[in-house]
């Protein structure tokens, strides 16, 4: 089966967009693109962390194929970075 060229969930990698967060220290807005799972605080220097996975790239079988293999390493050692801390703050 051959990955569709217009798999919406794609998007998210090959044309990203920011979204904003809340710094948990400061309270101030963290910028974090769609393809990232944390951005740095302007204000403190804090690391922000998304909770949520960005979309099918978790589930998809052609994830990898999909966005290409490095995009695909990237976004793996960031979401074990950012999993290990939020179950850091919930101890």
């Amino acid at each position: 089966m051959a990955i569709p060229s217009n798999c919406p969930g794609s998007m998210t990698f090959k044309s990203p967009t920011p979204e904003t967060f809340k710094c948990a220290k400061c309270g101030a807005e963290v910028e974090i693109w769609t393809h990232e799972y944390k951005g740095k605080c302007d204000s403190c220097g804090e690391i922000a962390y998304r909770e949520k996975t960005p979309g099918c790239i978790s589930w998809c079988s052609y994830a990898k194929e999909c966005i290409g293999e490095t995009v695909y390493r990237k976004w793996q050692e960031e979401k074990e970075e950012a999993e290990a801390h939020l179950k850091k703050l919930k101890q």
